[in-house]
């Protein structure tokens, strides 16, 4: 029989000091999946290099400010995308972040969120409506006058400033495309330089920008610049260009930024690029996520600097141009 009388004291010192290392050790660990905050990152389509690049910023401060993160990309399909928007809500995810297919399709995501009580933040792209907590995008209206700028100074140089320029466009239906346009054109007509027609890309292929670009050389004998609103199939406009017999005739000048862009725009390949920072705009984005969750003021709109990028400030740029731009250097 325990003698509990006799031993009580030191019985119960023993199982106080128990008590408080176990305490100890619960406060100390680390917390569990449980309690977790989730954010889910619903993108148009990651097989493009500048969704990529902003996923990998978006995945960069999650990991940074504790938080896990699911990336689901649409591949450019609003039906899938709208499914995807729909798994994160049965998750119960924390927070929303969405660059979505096109303006349009937004207001759906944005309406189906707020029924769920779920914050979103839009990272680029833009909506015709709704409620979000904080818009982060590129400037592409100033970014795209700027890269007009450049282009109607390198057409000046040439002589052509009374030959027409071709356009390459995103979706219009998109707020981004609009600006772009906008923006560009207004640089074109301060310049006194002639816009030709646009072509609006729509799956995004080689195929595509090639046979846009060859109908904008055919259709205007006069042209001497084609301005892509992306990068990623800037080879098709490229070979477009060749198959015309007009390399060294016609310029070609990109929004975005491909690696070998480096290379290309020193050599004189290209007239020049508008880049926008995609790596940076992720981790606006979670940051922005962030500072709603723990309760704290956010810009409902936040525009990022495009840099219009040449041969006279590439070196200049570069930093900023590897990690901001291309995600590269980043741990």
């Amino acid at each position: 029989m325990f003698n509990w009388t006799s031993s009580s004291p030191r019985i119960l010192q023993m199982v106080l000091s128990f008590m408080a290392v176990c305490l100890l050790c619960l406060c100390a660990a680390p917390p569990s999946q449980a309690t977790e905050k989730r954010l889910a990152y619903v993108v148009s389509d990651v097989r493009i290099p500048f969704w990529d690049i902003m996923k990998r910023g978006t995945e960069h401060r999650a990991g940074s400010l504790g938080y896990k993160v699911d990336v689901y990309s649409a591949d450019n399909d609003a039906k899938r995308e709208i499914e995807f928007v729909a798994k994160a809500i049965k998750d119960k995810v924390d927070g929303l972040i969405i660059s979505p297919t096109n303006s349009s399709a937004a207001v759906t995501i944005l309406r189906l969120a707020k029924t769920a009580k779920i914050p979103v933040v839009i990272a680029d792209i833009g909506t015709d409506s709704g409620e979000f907590v904080s818009y982060i995008a590129s400037d592409n209206f100033e970014g795209s006058y700027q890269l007009g700028k450049l282009l109607v100074k390198a057409l000046q140089a040439r002589h052509w400033e009374k030959e027409s320029v071709g356009i390459i466009g995103i979706p219009q239906k998109r707020a981004n495309g609009k600006a772009r346009t906008a923006g560009f054109m207004k640089a074109l007509e301060e310049g006194s330089i002639k816009g030709g027609d646009l072509r609006q890309q729509v799956d995004f292929s080689y195929k595509e920008t090639y046979d846009f670009a060859r109908e904008l050389i055919a259709a205007n004998p006069d042209l001497r610049a084609l301005w892509l609103q992306g990068s990623d199939r800037y080879q098709g406009a490229l070979d477009a260009i060749a198959a015309a017999g007009k390399q060294g005739q016609i310029l070609l000048i990109c929004f975005d930024a491909e690696p070998e862009f480096l290379d290309m725009i020193p050599k004189g390949i290209l007239a020049g690029a508008g880049m926008q920072q995609p790596f940076l705009m992720g981790e606006e984005s979670v940051a922005a996520m962030d500072a709603h969750l723990k309760g704290q003021p956010v810009e409902q709109k936040k525009l990022l600097p495009v840099l219009p990028v040449s041969t006279e400030n590439i070196k200049e740029l570069m930093p900023v141009i590897r990690r901001n731009v291309l995600g590269n250097h980043v741990k």
